[in-house]
């Protein structure tokens, strides 16, 4: 197995299914060695087996990659940095994190517990930080030592994360919060020579295939959008040597389409060069809503 990324040695989380599973079967196919990290817990989070993550490594031995397993929790500290050493370990070096493990809490706010917001938030942003916490000083080690590295890391946001989701205040938190980490990780990184991007996909997973089960439903023929391999082409090529030149950005990614996520930027703007009196707040207000763009819309909010 060749391609794109011979060599390289890749981590995914949460690829013993979904979205991540096929990460890793397309990174194999382009020759890398990939450690397939998975809980293996149900769809809500709940229980741990080791099968999904050795069922996906003998895929890629069975297909002529190189694969090893690992079941450790990411939104753990000590696991997040045992993940990080067994590729050391397996493989003598570390050139690729995607973070994509998860899974969803969904409640509107007023009836959210505090359980399920902490839950959400652990495994989707402290999931994202530990990994690349151990992974980005891992590099910057090397880097120390050898001179910069070329290292990748991809993250993964969410539409909810970038224009918010009706029902999912926890999880659409979270996204948006993984997209603010990956500018500041490629920011921080870049100095080492790691690129720090993050995908917003939209595919059929075990979170949304119920949630969204119109959209998400197979066709009975032709092209299916929703098909999580979709996304891995993105991924493979963003984990690439290829992709040495692009950091910092959020990629949307849905079927066909490959669109670049246009993140906060400063608007319009009224200086006085003086201390605004608060009843002439409105008439400033007013001036800049005019002339703003229209925000997008939230996922699942009523229309006007």
């Amino acid at each position: 197995m060749s391609g794109i990324c011979d060599g390289r040695v890749v981590i995914v989380t949460g690829a013993g299914r979904g979205i991540g599973r096929e990460h890793a079967l397309e990174f194999a196919k382009q020759g890398a060695k990939v450690v397939v990290n998975d809980l293996g817990t149900g769809p809500g989070g709940d229980g741990r087996s080791g099968g999904p993550a050795l069922e996906v490594v003998e895929e890629i031995r069975d297909l002529g990659g190189r694969a090893v397993a690992n079941s450790d929790d990411v939104a753990d500290w000590e696991g997040a940095e045992r993940l990080v050493k067994v590729a050391l370990s397996a493989y003598g070096r570390l050139d690729v994190l995607v973070n994509n493990a998860g899974f969803l809490r969904d409640r509107m706010l007023v009836s959210m517990t505090e359980q399920e917001w902490d839950e959400v938030i652990r495994v989707h942003l402290k999931g994202h930080f530990l990994p690349l916490r151990h992974a980005g000083a891992h590099w910057r080690e090397r880097a120390k030592a050898d001179g910069p590295v070329d290292a990748r890391v991809i993250n993964t946001s969410s539409g909810a994360g970038l224009l918010g989701s009706v029902g999912q205040g926890n999880y659409a938190a979270a996204k948006a919060g993984i997209a603010a980490l990956t500018q500041v990780a490629a920011a921080e990184l870049g100095r080492y020579g790691v690129t720090v991007n993050a995908i917003a996909p939209a595919a059929r997973t075990r979170m949304t295939e119920e949630v969204f089960a119109a959209t998400m439903a197979r066709p009975e023929g032709g092209f299916d959008a929703m098909d999580p391999a979709n996304v891995a082409p993105l991924v493979a090529w963003l984990g690439s040597a290829a992709s040495a030149h692009v950091t910092g950005r959020v990629f949307e990614v849905e079927g066909g389409m490959i669109s670049l996520a246009d993140g906060w930027r400063h608007g319009p703007r009224v200086d006085r060069g003086a201390r605004w009196e608060s009843a002439e707040i409105g008439e400033a207000v007013a001036k800049l809503l005019s002339e703003a763009a229209e925000p997008e819309p939230v996922y699942g909010a009523s229309s006007p």
